[in-house]
């Protein structure tokens, strides 16, 4: 690289000016168009060579050829947390509880039906035990009390379960809370009128407290629920037989089956922590 003048010579009246101006200071006679360039010895070199401009094919640049635009790079992104997989840290707390849902419109329809179906003819007491029957005979409910206070008992704490477990293990839940519970309750009371989805509300809130008590009991703060507010929906759905022909037996069966399960759901997952 080559270094610059240290002066240059005014062609009008001979002085000796800046090689970096335009004008000649003293008489004003313009001695080029711009001022050079000032090269930085730390900068770094450009291509001698004419620059090369990329082929555009529609407006964009062909794939493949040099110089051609490079895509950016997607930013990553995080899954959604599934149940169980970081321990004390919940998954996805706004995931739509499906199994709830569908457990609960296959017993709002069922509680519909009543007026053109006789109670007899949905239950037990008189076609037999059938399997499917167990089932119907779980979701039925005698009367708007007991239907709303078995509504609100499983969708909250099923709802509850599933965030945290999965849509199987609350149909799996109430299968073993409400017919299991009633198949039991017919053969400690045989030939009673036994229906009702208290008794699976019931299980599903036994269930879930139980791990609650197990986990603050460990120190861990897993949730924080009033659990007063959960006694006195434990006592309404026990109070629903006394409101309908619903099956008190049924009730109680379903939540002891239903603090047992929750007791190994506690157990499960501490040892898979």
């Amino acid at each position: 690289m080559s270094s610059p003048d240290l002066f240059v010579v005014c062609k009008n009246c001979q002085a000796e000016v800046s090689p970096y101006i335009t004008e000649c200071p003293y008489c004003g006679t313009r001695l080029r168009k711009r001022a050079p360039r000032i090269e930085r010895p730390d900068a770094p070199a450009k291509p001698s060579g004419p620059s090369k401009r990329v082929p555009r094919v529609g407006g964009r640049n062909r794939p493949g050829s040099q110089g051609a635009k490079r895509a950016k790079p997607e930013k990553p992104r995080l899954a959604k947390l599934r149940s169980g997989e970081i321990p004390g840290i919940r998954a996805d707390e706004h995931g739509r509880p499906y199994a709830t849902l569908v457990i609960l419109a296959l017993s709002l329809g069922l509680w519909l039906s009543l007026p053109f179906v006789a109670l007899n003819e949905l239950t037990l007491s008189t076609i037999g035990p059938d399997a499917w029957l167990y089932l119907t005979a779980a979701l039925v409910n005698d009367g708007i009390a007991a239907q709303f206070a078995a509504s609100v008992g499983i969708g909250l704490f099923g709802w509850l379960i599933e965030r945290r477990r999965g849509a199987i293990t609350v149909v799996g839940l109430f299968v073993l809370c409400g017919p299991a519970a009633i198949a039991l309750a017919l053969v400690a009371d045989p030939g009673s009128l036994v229906l009702g989805s208290h008794g699976a509300a019931l299980g599903l809130l036994c269930a879930w407290t139980v791990q609650v008590l197990l986990a603050r009991q460990r120190g861990e703060e897993d949730d924080d629920a009033d659990l007063l507010g959960v006694l006195v929906i434990a006592a309404v759905l026990l109070l629903v037989p006394l409101v309908s022909q619903g099956s008190a037996v049924a009730g109680v069966f379903g939540g002891a089956l239903g603090a047992l399960a929750g007791l190994g759901l506690a157990v499960a997952g501490r040892r898979r922590a």
